[in-house]
């Protein structure tokens, strides 16, 4: 929730399962790292990597 903004922060848990977690992606191995692909015809990617940038510019807690 802390990623999220504006209508997407009110969606209902069931909705936002729905469409968060179904997203049509792919997890990429190359050389050391892992990188998920997120395809680009689906409705909800924008709003998955701004959720994934405004997370990453988060201080670390620890």
């Amino acid at each position: 929730m802390l990623a999220l903004t504006g209508e997407i922060r009110r969606w209902e848990p069931r909705r936002l399962r729905l469409r968060l977690f179904s997203t049509a992606a792919q997890i990429v191995t190359t050389a050391r790292s892992r990188h998920l692909r997120l395809a680009a015809h689906w409705p909800w990617t924008d709003v998955i990597t701004t959720a994934l940038a405004r997370l990453r510019t988060l201080p670390n807690p620890g």
